[in-house]
């Protein structure tokens, strides 16, 4: 087994202190460092501030932030600085993930994971065997079924669950976050029967009996969800610890979290303003929220050293293919009469434009169907003939499946596509199923966003898929998954270079946050965000990116992760 180790940073407990949260460190934090730091000897990639590659092979540090990079003979001009020697490994800017989920990330690694489950069965045993071991718990709760991978391609049961767990309520969330698995005692207790009317932007699954399945659609979703008490200050604090340790320890050190609630906000903001946020968080402001208002009317929320940052919204228009939540055009291809959902309606996407217009805060929109980003294009496209609004730059996030009419109004509009590669990956033996082909031209399309001159802010939506960036940029540059199937990529004309694909995840990421001149690329002036990994990305054979490992990780100008053989 891999051994880590970290540096004071995040060798912490997050805790809470008379009501207060404090971080504690470890001891050798408050030594005083050397003015300069040299790394030479090291096969340096970044990009400038023009997003063109450059090479170099020593970089210089001062203050945390990058002072200098260049040949060899750069260490030389800094006699009295700390040096070391990067033992000719590669060094290139940090992971930026456009779009993850902090908060969820550090849950699911405490609660059951069904991401390996080959079956409904399967699942549903292991669940009970999480159960049995955490007598404690008054929910059973996890995340990661996936019945498109199972050979029955058919949605769960509560009753599957009950052969388990029958005396505490279970809720699962499949792998998307688009549905949710309950036993039939969660159903009980949400009073969930035959006469539940599904509520707008969502779907209550029925048996041929019109009795409910267990299995319940985006908005419908809320019924049980609600029973659950939200998480306190304490749960947030230690999510954010088990995520970060996560994160750091592949590479990312900053996230643009994707439905930030307002008491994460708080504590986020608290954190990146004494300096102790273990990672970069760019915040978007779930628009469900109920204190959103009062946060935007707040303003933008920032600190000296760009840790925290929220100045961004994200709001729902549809749900996820896997579950058929995706809003289409016209009906599903394997689901006839069926259209999927809109989550927000017309009217509620407009008031929400005009309220984060107004306030200066850009919008992130999840889209997946083509009716979903769609609708999200009108509405933006509208409230800059109202109000303007284009500087904010606005995003559609995911933007799957997109009418092959609407990908140029994206470039016009100034929308930047925020994409996850390796969703098209996950998603290429079930999309045609559920679109066909046709539909399939306008879907997981880098390429041609990339010939028209959109900025792709690439990201992996983590807990949905596995945080590691390098399987991200292995399926922008194959388009094939880690067994290299198909063989020579699933609709390989929509690949990306490998200079794309890293820069999507690094300048082009900060860009899409307002962060251009900070983050995303060692040049002088912006932080010393950094890793060091076990092989030159650009040299190898495309078929083995997926299989990099970070062996340290830099924040600025320190050392926070370290891998030890």
């Amino acid at each position: 087994m891999e051994k880590t180790a970290f540096s004071c940073i995040q060798r912490l407990t997050i805790g809470l202190i008379v009501g207060l949260v404090a971080v504690i460190f470890s001891t050798g934090c408050s030594e005083k460092k050397a003015d300069v730091l040299v790394i030479s000897n090291i096969k340096g990639y970044s990009f400038n501030n023009q997003r063109n590659l450059f090479k170099f092979n020593v970089l210089v540090i001062k203050d945390g932030k990058v002072l200098d990079t260049g040949g060899a003979d750069l260490s030389e001009k800094y006699p009295k600085a700390k040096h070391i020697d990067g033992a000719g490994k590669t060094l290139i800017p940090s992971i930026i993930d456009a779009h993850g989920h902090v908060s969820s990330l550090g849950y699911a690694l405490s609660r059951v994971d069904l991401r390996n489950s080959v079956s409904a069965l399967s699942a549903a045993e292991t669940v009970g065997a999480f159960a049995a071991e955490r007598p404690q718990l008054n929910w059973i709760r996890g995340r990661g079924w996936n019945h498109v991978l199972w050979p029955s391609k058919q949605l769960p049961t509560a009753q599957d669950l009950d052969t388990y767990v029958k005396d505490k309520p279970v809720w699962l969330e499949r792998i998307d976050g688009h549905a949710g698995w309950a036993n039939s005692k969660a159903l009980q207790l949400a009073g969930i029967d035959r006469n539940t009317v599904s509520p707008p932007g969502g779907e209550i699954m029925l048996d041929q009996e019109g009795n409910p399945t267990g299995v319940l659609i985006d908005n419908a979703m809320n019924l049980i969800a609600s029973l659950i008490s939200e998480p306190d200050e304490n749960e947030i604090a230690l999510s954010l610890e088990a995520a970060s340790e996560r994160l750091l320890s592949l590479g990312i050190t900053s996230v643009h979290d994707a439905g930030t609630s307002a008491s994460e906000h708080a504590l986020y903001s608290k954190l990146g303003a004494s300096g102790d946020l273990p990672i970069r968080i760019y915040a978007m402001i779930s628009s469900t929220d109920p204190h959103l208002k009062e946060i935007l009317t707040s303003g933008h929320s920032s600190d000296i050293y760009d840790l925290y940052s929220a100045r961004s919204v994200k709001v729902y228009t549809d749900g996820a293919l896997g579950s058929h939540g995706a809003a289409m055009l016209n009906p599903y291809s394997d689901r006839p009469n069926h259209y999927g959902l809109l989550l927000t309606s017309n009217q509620d996407l407009r008031d929400l434009l005009k309220l984060t217009t107004v306030n200066e805060f850009q919008v992130g929109i999840h889209a997946i169907g083509d009716k979903g980003n769609r609708v999200a294009l009108d509405q933006i496209e509208e409230t800059y003939g109202e109000m303007g609004g284009r500087h904010l730059r606005h995003r559609i996030e995911h933007a799957q499946v997109v009418a092959i009419k609407d990908i140029p109004r994206f470039k016009s509009l100034d929308v930047i596509p925020s994409m996850q590669p390796v969703h098209a990956t996950s998603d290429k033996n079930m999309a045609e199923d559920r679109i066909g082909a046709l539909r399939l031209q306008g879907a997981y399309a880098w390429r041609t966003f990339l010939d028209q001159g959109s900025i792709i802010a690439s990201g992996s939506d983590f807990p949905v898929e596995y945080a590691n960036p390098f399987f991200g940029i292995h399926a922008a540059v194959t388009r094939q998954d880690k067994d290299n199937q198909p063989p020579n990529g699933w609709r390989f004309e929509q690949s990306m270079t490998i200079d794309e694909a890293l820069r999507s995840f690094t300048i082009d990421a900060a860009w899409a946050a307002h962060q251009e001149n900070q983050l995303g690329g060692l040049t002088e002036g912006k932080w010393a965000d950094f890793i060091l990994i076990d092989q030159d990305i650009f040299q190898i054979s495309p078929e083995e990116l997926w299989k990099t490992k970070v062996l340290e990780t830099w924040l600025a100008g320190e050392l926070v992760y370290q891998s030890i053989p």
